[in-house]
């Protein structure tokens, strides 16, 4: 099929996006510039901006908060509600989808998250700062599969599989932590409200409602009844997501004898002149969109649909709204702090001896065995990776403290934990990867 002249200029942009690593170096970027910002001359508006009020709504029923809370508790839910989705996913047909295949990544992200814990709580028991043991739990997935790819590329499949399902376990483990350890009060009628919108999004779901704009506005229901409530809105998304259809309307035999049957029916009714195609071939693609569309899951077209704006528009958003943090000169002196020095520990170190311990222990007990093709060095480069807390534990830091210096200090040791961890996990992948 020949290019129009701008999908020609655009065929670039779109390699890029589509590139393993590039959501990574994306967000990588958002970073720096958050950072950079808020060391500029301009840093007074970085500060100021994040706490500008919005308002949504009507009458008496009104929405007004600070930009920082529409992109925390708003623009995030997006990105829970795409997680919620994947974990559907890895359940019913993916790397969680059996005991045999689930165990190991289960296990290890069990460990990278216990270990983690259980460090920053001795550093910080009997402190103010002691309800952060949550922040080194998480796993920036994005992150950590970005320089996994950028390793090497004689990196096995199965070692991607591997991280892949890992951090997906952990998401759901941070998903439970936030539900269950950093929830306020809670408005026991809204909740309840939420939770019939819930009902309603099953039911369409058994009635085999497969209209994403009705899962759409229900989502968005459940959403403020949520936010409403005290329980964290994102929690919203993950439920909702798990409501969504995941099956098709028709198996894969029956999709492509029917298109086998329209394609001849298109190719019969070809016009000998004219570049338009007749009334009959456009009935018959009409045909092929209702049969395509049966054969879809809406799970899968609402994941493949939201993916990019999560990757390149809410990830990046965040990270700028969240990462800028003031370097002084007294940058090495501020992080000796028991917070910062948990969240780095936990996440280099509790990391690391949690994922190590936790897969040597279901291996020498015959209980799992390690991903085909892979060995302990390539184990090894993984569980370094999975320090890589960024996205989800400045997430959860801005859950657990309510003190800006507590959140500036445990952003301090995310920065620092994500590069020991991002350069130590490439090197490894890349020894082993050699060897």
């Amino acid at each position: 099929m020949k290019k129009t002249a701008i999908e020609k200029i655009m065929a670039p942009v779109s390699r890029f996006i589509h590139l393993e690593y590039t959501s990574g170096i994306v967000l990588l970027l958002s970073v720096v510039a958050a950072i950079a910002w808020a060391n500029s001359p301009y840093h007074n508006f970085y500060a100021h901006l994040w706490h500008i009020n919005f308002s949504v709504g009507f009458d008496d029923f009104i929405l007004k908060h600070p930009l920082h809370i529409w992109i925390n508790d708003g623009l995030m839910a997006i990105f829970f509600f795409v997680i919620g989705l994947e974990l559907k996913r890895e359940f019913m047909e993916g790397e969680l989808s059996t005991i045999s295949k689930a165990a190991l990544p289960m296990t290890a992200a069990l460990g990278g998250m216990l270990v983690p814990a259980l460090i920053y709580y001795l550093i910080n028991k009997n402190t103010d700062a002691g309800h952060g043991w949550g922040i080194p739990m998480a796993t920036d997935i994005a992150f950590a599969l970005a320089l996994l790819s950028m390793a090497s590329k004689r990196v096995p499949a199965s070692v991607k599989v591997f991280l892949s399902a890992l951090a997906v376990a952990d998401d759901l483990g941070a998903v439970l932590v936030i539900a269950f350890f950093y929830t306020a009060e809670i408005n026991f009628v809204a909740l309840a409200l939420g939770g019939g919108f819930l009902v309603l999004s099953i039911l369409g779901n058994v009635l085999g409602v497969r209209t994403s704009l009705f899962y759409l506005a229900v989502g968005i229901c459940v959403w403020v009844c949520f936010l409403l409530s005290g329980v964290h809105a994102t929690i919203a998304g993950v439920l909702v997501a798990f409501t969504i259809p995941a099956v098709t309307r028709i198996n894969e035999h029956i999709y492509s004898d029917n298109l086998r049957k329209l394609s001849y029916d298109f190719e019969a009714d070809i016009p000998e002149r004219g570049k338009l195609i007749t009334p009959a071939q456009n009935k018959t693609i009409q045909k092929v969109k209702s049969l395509s569309m049966a054969a879809e899951t809406p799970l899968q077209t609402i994941e493949h649909a939201l993916h990019p704006w999560v990757a390149f528009g809410i990830m990046p958003l965040f990270a700028i709204a969240n990462s800028g943090m003031v370097i002084g000169a007294d940058f090495f002196s501020s992080i000796l702090n028991p917070v910062s020095i948990g969240v780095a520990s936990g996440l280099i170190i509790g990391k690391f001896v949690g994922i190590m311990l936790f897969c040597w222990l279901m291996v020498k007990l015959g209980l799992a065995s390690l991903p085909e093709g892979a060995n302990w060095k390539y184990i090894t480069g993984v569980a370094l990776l999975a320090g890589i807390g960024f996205t989800m534990s400045l997430f959860i830091s801005g859950l657990a403290f309510n003190d800006e210096a507590h959140i500036t200090q445990a952003k301090y040791g995310i920065l620092i934990a994500s590069l020991i961890a991002g350069v130590s996990g490439i090197a490894a992948l890349k020894v082993a990867a050699r060897n």
